[in-house]
C-alpha cells in the first residue's frame, strides 16, 4: 500500500473537471503499456485578443488513484491558457503540484507523463483538425504518443470493441 500525498489524494476523492466536452473542439488521448492507464482530454478553444485560449477543458480516465488525480491537477492548471503556454506544460510541474518526486512513489510518475501526453494530442488535433502549423516538436511528440495508444489498443482490442458498444 502506498502512502499518496496529501494533494493526490484530494485530487483523487473530489476530482476536478471529469467527463466529455460535448461538441469538443479536440480530443486527445494517452496509455500506458505497463499499467494499462488510459487518459483523454476534452478541449473548447475560444479566440481572445489574437489568441487561442483554452475556455474548457475536461478529462476521462481509466487509471489508478495517481492517474486520477494528474488528470484532475492538469485541467486546473492549464484551463484558461493560451494553446502556447499549453504546449509549454512539463509534466515535472504537475509533479511538483501534487507533492514531489520524493513523495509520489516511482511506479506512479509515469501517470504524470500520461496526462501530459494526452494535453498535447488534444493539441495536436486542434491544430490538425483546423489546419494549422504543428509545431515539430509536438510531430515528434504525436508518433510516440500514437505508437503507444495503438499498441494499447492490439493487446486489448477485446476489450476495447466491448467498451465502444456501450458507449
Amino acid at each position: 500500500m502506498f502512502n499518496y500525498p496529501k494533494k493526490v489524494l484530494e485530487h483523487f476523492k473530489k476530482p476536478r473537471n471529469m467527463g466529455r466536452i460535448k461538441n469538443a473542439d479536440a480530443v486527445g488521448e494517452a496509455g500506458n503499456l505497463i499499467c494499462g492507464d488510459v487518459m483523454r482530454i476534452y478541449l473548447k478553444i475560444k479566440e481572445k485578443n489574437g489568441k487561442k485560449i483554452i475556455s474548457d477543458i475536461k478529462g476521462e480516465v481509466f487509471g489508478c488513484i495517481v492517474a486520477v488525480a494528474n488528470t484532475s491537477m492538469l485541467t486546473t492548471l492549464i484551463k484558461g491558457k493560451t494553446l502556447e503556454e499549453a504546449l509549454k506544460f512539463d509534466k515535472e510541474d504537475l509533479i511538483k503540484k501534487l507533492g514531489g518526486r520524493e513523495k509520489i512513489p516511482p511506479i506512479k510518475i509515469h501517470c504524470s507523463i500520461l496526462a501530459a501526453d494526452a494535453l498535447k494530442e488534444a493539441i495536436y488535433n486542434y491544430y490538425e483538425k483546423n489546419n494549422l502549423p504543428i509545431p515539430e516538436e509536438l510531430k515528434k511528440e504525436h508518433e510516440r504518443i500514437r505508437k503507444s495508444v495503438e499498441e494499447i489498443e492490439r493487446r486489448h482490442k477485446e476489450f476495447l470493441s466491448l467498451e465502444r458498444e456501450i458507449i
